[in-house]
């Protein structure tokens, strides 16, 4: 019994997983710009929260693209803790719906999710037949939990232990509270205490118990996962976290009250569970919504800023606000934060090789969080600069600023092109345990640290704006180009010839010299704003 219990709580926390990463891979670009659009008006965040949370099924997932818009300063306090109190009826909304017999919708849900999946060539496609297939499987998990919880109530010792834990509702709250953070889904914890409620396992006040115990760990789940990202950010899931506290503790104290008032006639028990989950997050949004900016600002003096823990590199060290009434200053503050955002992408890109040869994710996770700072820097970088040209400058600082703008966003480029397509190469290759051959592998290391070496190079160029360096930089390219050509014909001849790892190796082999050869066209164009005006270049070519 334990067994069938364990496993269809598995599955149900892998079909939500299922749904969560189709609607994240499908729409999750048009979810960040709707979450972007999140402004000082309160109604309007609280509804772009629901949206958002129900599409992802997840309000954990909704507070953690939060945190990344408050760590890069996109979004305040007050719209965020909005966004978070519409993001919790959001996720109430999937526990509504399946809090319906929806058994006999399985097999029209399979057919469908795994013809769209499996015959489709276009991605959002096969990512909404994997929603339609986690959806299937949730409605599975469900009956399994429900079938396997019947048995519990004629189990003696598991009766006497849940007919103490009702007596014991603070006990209650706490270890619903602890599963559901050891679950990282208040979805999947909520849909198993309606399946113990409906089979008569446990009384409808101890399911009202465990819910609001649901709700507290919905909200350790975020703050767990996003505690080492900066103050902003923190502040956002406390907050989020401080409402729902507040709310089970007064839930708590009438709660008799409440059991009595949300089971009326007809109604079965876990309808009931459903229905008082959402109302109780709905009251939350109404009490809380008029005081988020108070809220924010009780937040911000209880959880000031702290210069030594965001000292990190994703924080910019250079960029003082006070010097953009200096222009020369402020362009030498933004050039010393643009070393520091192309040593981040330097070392994503010596290390990027080595995850082709790696059998764990460790080095890509590590990368990737490089990229997240990348990205933060770039940002904070960009909008300095943005700001310091809407004052009056001199032709020559207004050309500078534009310049390391251009500068950023191609090193941004390239960390993009890291993150989003060697390390997906480098995961394509582990998963299926393909090597490269000797000669492949070989062609493949040696372009890379030319590509690694013009890095440098420019690096050398951006501190030191030496003409020389530049004309070298650019002139390296076309050797880069010509390097590029000769390896993809020797790779073609190895196929010619039957090796059997070069032909398992193709594809991948063909892309990472593709994405390594657009890396140095980013990083080359740092020469270009200097041969020009040396006049040593014509048309992005180097003259004879």
């Amino acid at each position: 019994m334990l067994l069938n219990l364990l496993g269809g709580i598995a599955l149900l926390l892998w079909s939500t997983r299922l749904v969560k990463t189709g609607v994240q891979r499908a729409f999750g670009d048009q979810l960040r710009a709707l979450l972007q659009r999140a402004t000082e008006n309160r109604i309007r965040a609280c509804g772009l929260g629901v949206v958002v949370a129900t599409a992802l099924q997840s309000s954990t997932a909704t507070a953690l693209l939060l945190v990344s818009f408050a760590a890069r300063g996109l979004i305040t306090l007050g719209p965020a803790l909005a966004v978070m109190l519409g993001a919790d009826i959001g996720s109430t909304l999937v526990v509504q719906a399946m809090s319906f017999d929806l058994k006999g919708f399985i097999p029209v849900l399979l057919i469908g999710g795994v013809a769209a999946f499996m015959m489709s060539g276009d991605s959002t496609v096969r990512q909404s037949g994997r929603i339609v297939i986690g959806l299937a499987l949730m409605i599975m998990s469900l009956g399994m939990v429900v079938g396997t919880s019947a048995g519990m109530r004629e189990h003696a010792t598991l009766g006497f232990l849940l007919s103490r834990l009702g007596d014991e509702p603070v006990m209650a709250v706490l270890l619903a509270a602890g599963l559901t953070w050891l679950l990282h889904s208040s979805v999947a914890m909520v849909l198993f205490v309606m399946a113990l409620t409906g089979a008569h396992v446990i009384s409808l006040p101890l399911g009202l118990t465990l819910m609001l115990g649901a709700n507290i760990g919905a909200g350790l789940i975020p703050l767990g996962l996003g505690w080492h990202e900066p103050q902003a950010a923190r502040r956002i899931l406390v907050g989020n976290l401080a409402f729902r506290v507040i709310g089970a503790v007064l839930a708590l104290i009438f709660l008799s009250t409440l059991a009595s008032i949300v089971l009326p006639a007809g109604q079965s028990p876990e309808r009931a569970i459903a229905t008082t989950h959402m109302l109780f997050n709905i009251a939350l949004a109404l009490v809380f919504l008029p005081l988020t900016e108070r809220v924010a600002r009780l937040l911000e003096r209880l959880m000031p800023d702290d210069p030594t823990r965001e000292a990190g590199i994703s924080r910019p060290l250079h960029l003082d606000e006070s010097l953009l009434d200096q222009p020369a200053l402020a362009l030498g503050a933004a050039s010393r934060e643009v070393m520091r955002l192309a040593e981040r992408v330097e070392a994503m890109l010596a290390d990027a090789i080595h995850t082709f040869s790696d059998n764990d994710d460790k080095r890509r996770l590590a990368i990737r969080k490089l990229d997240d700072e990348v990205d933060s820097l770039q940002e904070a970088i960009k909008l300095y600069l943005t700001r310091l040209t809407r004052q009056p400058l001199s032709e020559e600082d207004a050309r500078r600023a534009f310049d390391l703008i251009l500068f950023t966003t191609n090193l941004e480029a390239v960390g993009d092109i890291i993150d989003k397509n060697l390390l997906e190469l480098a995961a394509k290759r582990q998963r299926h345990s393909v090597s490269f051959s000797a000669a492949g592998w070989a062609e493949l290391t040696d372009f890379h640290a030319r590509v690694v070496r013009q890095m440098q190079l420019a690096m050398a160029v951006f501190m030191t704006k030496d003409t020389a360096m530049a004309r070298e930089l650019v002139a390296e390219k076309d050797s880069i180009r010509a390097a590029e050509k000769t390896a993809t014909e020797q790779h073609l001849a190895r196929l010619r010839e039957g090796t059997a790892a070069s032909i398992e190796t193709s594809a991948l082999h063909l892309d990472m010299l593709r994405d390594m050869k657009r890396i140095n066209a980013h990083i080359v164009s740092v020469a270009h704003p200097i041969l020009e005006a040396s006049g040593d270049i014509r048309q992005s070519r180097l003259r004879g």
